[in-house]
């Protein structure tokens, strides 16, 4: 596993994914905003009826003040809700590039190897979105616990570390095999694939170099399923 952690790393600063990361890092970003603006939308119209009723119901309170606190935990919310969406992003992104990044992968490591097939657009980015929305649902179940010192983060970052093994493997895998096959081989070698996960969650946290853990989720999860496939 290190060897194929190495490996990822190695290749991720390297000429050819450097394309790759600004197309996937910028599609990133724009996802990021477009939410962004949207949440930001929602909580300030939220703050404005607070407000409102601060100033009808409570006019002795110090409502000004009241509404900087307010806009100041607005702006607290988008940060960490960045944060939390960006795993569910990186799924959604590694979807869209995941032939572009393996094909290099392949290329280099693996060229003896019959390469993989690309995946139809429709297939990658159904399969992107479904992993997506799943992770928003477990980190929304997951977000009372972040409450708890301690118990709330590892819980997210194991979280995290289960649908982006999940994510990164299976896209990997349905390059040589059906949907189905596929899934199987990821329960299969379930524990090594969370393992592989962690080192994806790991890179993921880093801030800015987590853009890129599209690029290296793919590249260890080629390292990983060779692997696999090989024994």
């Amino acid at each position: 596993m290190l060897d194929a952690v190495l490996k990822a790393l190695e290749q991720v600063p390297s000429p050819p994914f450097r394309a790759v990361l600004i197309k996937s890092a910028g599609v990133a970003l724009i996802v990021l905003i477009v939410i962004g603006i949207l949440l930001d939308r929602v909580l300030s119209a939220g703050i404005g009826r607070v407000e409102h009723w601060l100033a009808v119901g409570w006019a002795h309170l110090p409502v000004e003040i009241l509404a900087s606190l307010l806009s100041l935990a607005a702006g607290l919310g988008l940060v960490a809700g960045a944060v939390l969406l960006m795993p569910a992003v990186t799924a959604l992104v590694a979807s869209l590039f995941v032939d572009e990044i393996a094909d290099h992968v392949e290329e280099r490591y693996y060229a003896a190897d019959p390469p993989g097939r690309p995946l139809p657009f429709a297939t990658a980015l159904m399969e992107g979105l479904k992993v997506a929305l799943l992770s928003l649902a477990v980190y929304a179940c997951a977000l009372p616990f972040l409450l708890v010192a301690g118990v709330g983060v590892v819980m997210f970052f194991l979280a995290t570390a289960y649908l982006q093994g999940r994510v990164f493997f299976e896209l990997v895998a349905m390059r040589f095999h059906p949907i189905a096959v596929a899934s199987a081989l990821r329960r299969e070698h379930r524990a090594t694939v969370f393992v592989a996960g962690i080192f994806i969650a790991a890179f993921l946290s880093i801030p800015i170099v987590g853009l890129a853990a599209p690029l290296f989720g793919t590249a260890l999860m080629i390292h990983v399923y060779k692997r696999l496939v090989a024994d």
